[in-house]
């Protein structure tokens, strides 16, 4: 009985409702994790305890976008009971990966100071590493990350808790609580010890474990960004992604295909991936809380996107810049231009819901009333151009063969 929700339109907008998960889907996933849980150990079973966490995550997310404030009640108190069965495991106990999730729950279900005190035990009973241990970077970050998230400006940010938090990561002693205050030299001193760490990381050939030294990088560089943003401002932070980047690109992906080896910054098109959603994400939230143009943001998602057609969060954040323009024929160009040059199909998902998203406009501005009159005019022009997309996105290779697409476009016809 577990398979009956597959034939639903689950993640659909039905009317106002997003409908979530269906009862008996929701129990097969839980005996599936059941039933892992038991086969693995080591290394594999604390990844499947992230998974298994990271899945509870995504259903608060989804109580919070669909604004139910009981359910996500309930889902919260199941989801920290998950967390604190899984914290109390002798191998997850010093596992940062699985109290990074934990404390980004419980920020999530707005317990900011709980979550606090997650991720300022994690940090007390890290091994210091400081910014070798690619684990306690990556906590840093998201915690400093939330933390800059509820900054409203950025005057007063050289004293707050996330300039705090990157200080004290680039020093080797132990982490320290935020007291209400940064000392300037310790910004001096943590500014220096990141640029040494960047060019060291950044001059060398990782050769050894590459996807751990690709994680390392971004972590590191979206620490250090976020240092800079805070204790200099957005142009030096720009500038150290641009950096990166420039070094990133440089080599050129040389496929040594007679050996199958990888040699040099092989396995670097990935961070460099990451790296420019950090980039795009930091330019988006400094808009949100200042004035800022909107070009550069622009230029580096359109160039993202060529390179990284398959990129969802690049593409969400496109567009929501798209939607505040009034001219759509730039945006039809550009996804026009990507449809063709690559197999992927996120770019015809995210054109569809583009004009999707203009048509639900349009609508709402032509049924407004006014006075005595009530205009019903259908945007047929519109309906056309989305039936067009939706027919040469099903005629694609890829498009055939994506449910998802399929039931868009019947959801749309109805």
């Amino acid at each position: 009985s577990g398979f009956n929700s597959i034939g639903h339109m689950d993640t659909m907008l039905r009317g106002r409702y997003h409908i979530g998960h269906c009862k008996e889907g929701e129990e097969f996933i839980q005996n599936v994790f059941h039933v892992l849980f038991l086969l693995f150990s080591g290394k594999e079973k604390s990844n499947l305890s992230i998974c298994w966490l990271q899945y509870e995550i995504s259903k608060v997310v989804q109580c919070l976008q669909g604004k139910k404030k009981k359910k996500l009640k309930a889902q919260g108190r199941k989801s920290k009971r998950l967390a604190k069965n899984l914290l109390k495991a002798p191998d997850n106990r010093n596992d940062l990966s699985l109290w990074k999730q934990y404390a980004y729950l419980e920020w999530l279900l707005g317990n900011t100071d709980d979550a606090r005190k997650v991720f300022d035990t994690a940090l007390c009973t890290a091994e210091t590493g400081g910014l070798k241990s690619p684990q306690l970077c990556s906590l840093s970050l998201l915690y400093a990350q939330l933390e800059v998230e509820l900054l409203e400006s950025l005057e007063g940010a050289l004293t707050s808790r996330a300039v705090h938090i990157l200080t004290k990561l680039t020093e080797s002693g132990p982490y320290v609580p935020y007291s209400g205050q940064v000392l300037s030299v310790n910004v001096l001193k943590a500014r220096k010890t990141y640029e040494h760490a960047l060019q060291d990381y950044l001059s060398k050939t990782p050769v050894s474990d590459q996807v751990s030294d690709a994680n390392q990088l971004v972590n590191l560089v979206g620490c250090y960004a976020l240092f800079q943003y805070l204790t200099v401002g957005i142009d030096a932070a720009v500038l150290i992604y641009a950096q990166t980047s420039e070094k990133l690109e440089a080599p050129g992906p040389q496929k040594c295909e007679n050996t199958g080896e990888n040699s040099g910054i092989q396995n670097f098109p990935t961070a460099l991936e990451a790296v420019t959603v950090l980039h795009t994400n930091l330019l988006r939230f400094h808009m949100k809380i200042s004035v800022y143009p909107l070009n550069p943001l622009r230029e580096a998602l359109t160039e993202a996107l060529k390179r990284y057609p398959s990129n969802q969060s690049l593409w969400r954040s496109y567009i929501h810049i798209q939607r505040k323009s009034h001219s759509a024929s730039k945006a039809r160009r550009f996804f026009d231009g990507v449809t063709r040059s690559t197999n992927s199909l996120e770019p015809w998902l995210f054109a569809i819901q583009a004009e999707q998203m203009r048509k639900k406009l349009i609508e709402n501005v032509q049924r407004a009333d006014v006075g005595e009159i009530h205009s019903t005019i259908p945007e047929t022009g519109l309906t056309n151009r989305i039936v067009a997309l939706f027919e040469h996105a099903v005629q694609s290779e890829n498009g055939t063969h994506c449910p998802l697409l399929w039931r868009m476009y019947l959801n749309f016809l109805v």
